[in-house]
């Protein structure tokens, strides 16, 4: 399955952890293919190391164009994915994350640690207050973010958040599926501020 034609940069946010397990990779991997192929760009946090380099290997391997973005101090310890032609340097973490959605039309998120997670709830809240407007799809690979689902589920039960709130995000089980998932997806965002309060 293709990717709807107006998304043409997607930003994936996943770890750097070498040491998780290698069905993560794979998962990488796999999607960057499926965006070469699809001939969309990744932009992600440019580094090399675990999901993030699988998954930058698996654009460049297939042909596809890469943009990183990475934060200075990263740069100094040599984290930076030096197969970059496109290798953006910004000034701090808050740039980082800030320039990743303003180049996206969409976000997936695979499985990852603390910054993973910080990527994908500011996504999700500048989604909710209409600061972003693409879809954002959760890999749920082998249930790994069934917890954080939990999470949202119950800030909607509390009325923390809007029932609304829950047509931000789609969910899937595995990369094969992200495309179906951005066709599927609540992506204009024209009312977003409509429900940002709880009703």
């Amino acid at each position: 399955m293709s990717a709807p034609t107006e998304i043409k940069k997607v930003a994936v946010y996943c770890g750097s952890s070498r040491k998780c397990s290698e069905r993560y990779f794979a998962e990488g991997r796999l999607l960057g293919r499926m965006l070469a192929e699809s001939h969309i760009q990744l932009v992600y946090g440019g580094g090399a190391a675990g999901t993030m380099g699988a998954l930058a290997d698996g654009v460049l391997q297939a042909g596809g164009a890469v943009t990183g973005v990475i934060p200075e101090f990263m740069v100094k310890v040599e984290w930076g994915n030096e197969k970059l032609s496109d290798l953006r340097t910004v000034n701090n973490m808050h740039e980082r994350k800030k320039l990743m959605l303003e180049l996206a039309d969409a976000v997936v998120a695979l499985p990852g640690g603390c910054g993973t997670l910080e990527e994908l709830m500011e996504a999700v809240t500048w989604k909710q207050l209409g600061l972003f407007t693409g879809p954002i799809v959760i890999v749920n690979q082998d249930g790994y973010y069934d917890p954080l689902l939990t999470m949202l589920r119950t800030c909607i039960h509390e009325r923390f958040m809007n029932t609304y709130h829950e047509t931000i995000w789609q969910v899937t089980d595995r990369v094969s599926q992200v495309f179906k998932a951005f066709e599927t997806s609540n992506s204009s965002g024209e009312d977003a501020l409509l429900h940002a309060q709880v009703e």
